[in-house]
């Protein structure tokens, strides 16, 4: 049972897929949902802090390097226009619904890897930023969750 959660543990830690896999995998295996949100929860939101204070400064470290130089100046450029294309429409003060909302809709590329480096082009602090995606998360996962007990229960899983 413990191998069980420590695999959806280190799903809910992989970029692109975070809660969109983990969460559906923990209902495919039988685990307790409750217990496996939380689980879920808390491995997605474990590389928070790391991508806030350093994701910004890898990119512009290798914006100058001769293989990865176009790509890194690519991810960094098109994250400051998110940024700017955000603060525009939502305004400072709606900044942290829409990251909650963006972290929240579970398609790929909205996860809280992709939502915390966005807030960190943005300069949103840790802690609104950490609250935020943690708010999404929980909102991805309760999505998820629901599609993955429905399709399980279709089946007759």
């Amino acid at each position: 049972m413990l191998q069980k959660y420590l695999l959806v543990f280190f799903v809910s830690m992989v970029p692109l897929i975070e809660l969109r896999l983990a969460v559906p995998m923990a209902v495919g295996m039988g685990l307790d949902y409750w217990t496996s949100l939380v689980v879920c929860v808390i491995g997605n939101m474990l590389p928070v802090p790391i991508i806030y204070f350093f994701a910004r400064k890898v990119l512009l470290w290798g914006c100058d390097k001769p293989y990865i130089g176009k790509f890194f100046t690519y991810c960094l450029e098109k994250g400051e226009r998110g940024g700017r294309k955000l603060t525009a429409r939502a305004g400072r003060g709606g900044l942290f619904v829409a990251l909650m909302l963006f972290v929240g809709i579970p398609l790929p590329g909205t996860g809280a890897w992709t939502g915390t480096l966005a807030a960190s082009f943005l300069n949103m602090g840790i802690k609104s930023t950490a609250l935020s995606v943690s708010l999404g998360v929980i909102i991805a996962g309760i999505i998820m969750g629901l599609g993955a007990t429905g399709v399980f229960s279709i089946i007759g899983l």
